[in-house]
């Protein structure tokens, strides 16, 4: 199976230029991926010498795109896409840390940008991306203090709301946030809390191995994928039950069908960017829905129901892989 993302920031999950991680893969031999690659040339007939995503989603390129996606296309019922979205992945993350209870992420993500100044929310989510991201060696800075001070902000601004209280229990939990940050700086993660990559990959391993046959996947050149996290990321699933075979990296331009799934990933990140910002494309939404993965992490629901494939119930709460 051949991978490739598209919208990493890494870890910042709050300030980066994308709502939205993709991480797409394709079950194509590779001369059929050469065909497909060549087809889409000939259709677009650009004199680019790597074909990107953007060539597919120029408007006057619509046609190729809804043939790359359609049910008569070339990847059909052989691609898969996990999507993230980044301010849901990062409120999770935050309530796993500081809360007793799951459930109280998807109300938090919901509920707050109802209740709270739009400003304000974008503020907050930013000070929760910088507690959790700690840079290893740093000084012992006072942990998370605009963390801290943006939650009391939105609390005194709406003291009576759910997610107030929400926001009441997790100020409260101060000291677990200190000794995680203590933690973190004296012996960093082998995988970063707030990188959508590697529990998007151990999804990815988890789709194409459900029938229970082995499965490898060629993934895109990426630097955070080290030797060490490699074997980590292989090591770990197969301790789960995940058959994964292994997992190697390639250089793009050498495989064709990672171009495909560059391709795919990229058009995804953009269809469903578009869903959740509700300016999104009912055609083209269509199209995608077939492909995206039952357990991508999720949380705005009126975007996912129009994303989430047919036999998902588009009230589902996003299911959270907490790591690898």
């Amino acid at each position: 199976m051949a991978c490739d993302e598209s919208g990493s920031d890494g870890e910042n999950l709050a300030g980066g230029n994308t709502e939205v991680f993709a991480h797409a893969s394709v079950a194509l031999p590779v001369d059929v991926a050469a065909e497909c690659v060549g087809e889409i040339r000939r259709r677009i007939r650009s004199p680019a010498e790597e074909y990107k995503a953007g060539h597919l989603l120029r408007g006057k390129h619509r046609a190729v795109l809804l043939w790359l996606l359609g049910e008569d296309g070339p990847i059909h019922g052989r691609a898969h896409v996990d999507l993230t979205e980044k301010d849901y992945l990062l409120v999770d993350r935050l309530v796993g840390l500081l809360s007793p209870d799951p459930a109280d992420a998807v109300a938090l993500y919901r509920q707050g940008p109802e209740v709270f100044d739009a400003g304000d929310w974008r503020e907050f989510l930013v000070a929760a991306n910088g507690l959790l991201r700690v840079r290893p060696g740093g000084a012992g800075e006072p942990a998370g203090e605009a963390f801290f001070a943006a939650a009391d902000a939105l609390v005194r601004a709406a003291p009576g709301s759910a997610a107030a209280g929400i926001l009441r229990g997790l100020a409260a939990r101060r000291s677990r946030a200190e000794a995680y940050r203590e933690r973190m700086r004296a012996v960093p993660a082998l995988f970063p809390v707030l990188n959508p990559l590697f529990p998007a990959i151990r999804r990815t391993a988890a789709h194409w191995s459900a029938a229970g046959r082995p499965v490898v996947l060629v993934h895109d050149q990426q630097n955070t994928l080290t030797p060490g996290r490699i074997a980590r990321i292989v090591q770990s699933a197969r301790r789960d039950g995940v058959a994964l075979g292994g997992l190697r990296l390639v250089d793009s331009r050498d495989d064709a069908r990672v171009q495909i799934a560059d391709f795919l990933a990229g058009v995804a990140r953009r269809i469903a960017s578009d869903e959740l910002a509700g300016r999104g494309d009912p055609e083209l939404t269509a199209c995608l829905r077939p492909y995206v993965g039952t357990r991508s992490v999720w949380g705005d629901a009126r975007s996912w129901a129009r994303l989430a494939p047919k036999a998902e119930h588009p009230d589902r709460s996003a299911e959270i892989n907490s790591g690898v």
